[in-house]
């Protein structure tokens, strides 16, 4: 099989994190370039706490009709530059209630302009509703009910993010079961600011397909079989673990490992912005450490599409993009 090195998929990518400078200018045409690079971009974080105060900017000048669709535009003109050919965008809703909106606003707002702007990239993309790790029990359930609601177009999934070392899972046990039972597809952030020992309990507890990052399993052998023997995939986020001091540097993640333990993973931006990067930049960087070639990336997109929510028919459809 040949990769078409032009196309790659994408699970796992906020739309609060990626925010350009051109857009934040359009929407806060004050703003100056040096002003966004300290409040935008994370190249100070010293925690995952940091990099969700960069989103907490962000968030700020996403409240509006208007806000919320150049921003979706936005990521959809970087995505499109890096030869993205499948997405899912996540985000939460109850973030952008401030100034009136409703979380079902939001999320038709968001859900509409994705498929105008997956029409005019050519780009299949499907949207993700985030919960927070300090969310109440309530805003849990209310996320999971817009999911529920909004099933059937491009919204396809749930998902909770945030903060895993400062606030436990209890909060959030009945909306994944709620999940469950009404057949909607899961991913979880785990195994990020925690170890192995957070990944287990998120697995145990909300039972996800995928979990986002899930990099500190290489902390317990016993915890890799057991996502190999379960086909769970995990979303890595090269640059954004180094971002957070998750590593300190790209020669000691364990990207690498992971992939010769034949585990399922794919390569994704997590926060464009925060992050300061995109996908072209972290195919380099696994080429750089890793020597990585045009066979890994091959498997790792069709690990990606194949743990994606999409359709079978769009996996098909994407499969025959990738193989030459």
């Amino acid at each position: 099989m040949n990769y078409n090195k032009n196309c790659k998929v994408e699970l796992h990518v906020h739309l609060d994190c990626s925010l350009s400078y051109e857009v934040v200018k359009k929407i806060n045409p004050k703003i100056t370039k040096s002003r966004y690079l300290n409040e935008f971009v994370g190249s100070s974080c010293s925690c995952l706490n940091d990099y969700i105060k960069c989103a907490d900017h962000a968030v700020e000048i996403m409240q509006s009709e208007e806000e919320l669709k150049l921003v979706t535009i936005d990521l959809f003109n970087q995505l499109k530059k890096d030869n993205v050919v499948y997405v899912e965008i996540r985000f939460a809703p109850l973030l952008h209630i401030k100034k009136g909106l409703s979380p079902n606003q939001v999320v038709k707002i968001i859900s509409e302009i994705t498929n105008k702007e997956s029409k005019r990239t050519g780009i299949e993309a499907g949207l993700i509703l985030c919960t927070l790790r300090h969310f109440s029990k309530e805003m849990s359930d209310k996320t999971v009910r817009l999911v529920n609601d909004f099933k059937g177009n491009n919204v396809i999934a749930f998902d909770i993010a945030a903060d895993e070392a400062g606030h436990p899972l209890n909060n959030h046990i009945e909306a994944f079961k709620f999940a469950k039972n009404k057949n909607i597809p899961c991913t979880a952030h785990a195994g990020e600011a925690l170890g192995a020992e957070s990944v287990i309990e998120t697995l145990d507890k909300l039972s996800p397909q995928r979990i986002g990052h899930g990099v500190r399993s290489i902390e317990d052998p016993k915890l890799l079989e057991r996502i190999k023997e379960n086909n769970v995939h995990l979303e890595l986020c090269l640059t954004s673990n180094i971002v957070t001091k998750v590593y300190n540097n790209y020669k000691e993640h364990p990207i690498d490992k992971l992939y010769n333990n034949d585990i399922s993973i794919s390569i994704n931006s997590d926060g464009r912005a925060i992050s300061n990067t995109d996908l072209n930049k972290e195919y380099s960087l696994l080429s750089k450490y890793y020597s990585w070639d045009n066979k890994h990336f091959l498997n790792c997109n069709l690990n990606a599409i194949n743990a994606s929510f999409a359709s079978q028919k769009v996996k098909n459809k994407i499969i025959s993009i990738l193989i030459k």
